[in-house]
């Protein structure tokens, strides 16, 4: 029996995780076993989605498979992008330089601020009343 030859990434944003597979074929998107277009609705989410692909120009060389967890379909988006990246590193190395110049290889840190106690809300206070 031949090996199954795949890529694994594993791509975060706020509280989404996507664990992204990318197996040699004709450019097939699954996600959480949706087909791309059903899963991501906006042409914004597609695009993010799939820009780790367009940027290294293996999008018709690849299957995508992906499981994505938590948080909105946005961040989702984001998620299953840096996951991308971080597998096609781990099919060829010498595109970290160019995924690495877009910004596809940094996780962005920012997420939700906890509520603090005595307040509204992360930030926002009660109303103040002098009298």
């Amino acid at each position: 029996m031949a090996d199954l030859v795949q890529y694994y990434g594993t791509g975060r944003r706020k509280s989404a995780i996507a664990r992204v597979f990318l197996r040699p074929g004709s450019g097939e998107f699954k996600v959480n076993d949706k087909p791309f277009e059903t899963y991501f609705v906006t042409e914004q989410q597609r695009v993010a989605a799939k820009k780790s692909l367009v940027i290294s120009d293996t999008a018709a060389t690849f299957d995508v498979v992906t499981t994505v967890s938590g948080g909105g379909v946005a961040a989702q988006a984001d998620a299953v992008k840096m996951g991308i990246a971080r597998a096609l590193l781990e099919f060829n190395a010498e595109l970290r330089k160019t995924l690495k110049a877009e910004g596809l290889l940094t996780r962005d840190a920012r997420v939700k601020e906890r509520k603090k106690y005595g307040q509204k809300g992360a930030r926002k206070r009660f109303q103040f009343s002098k009298r």
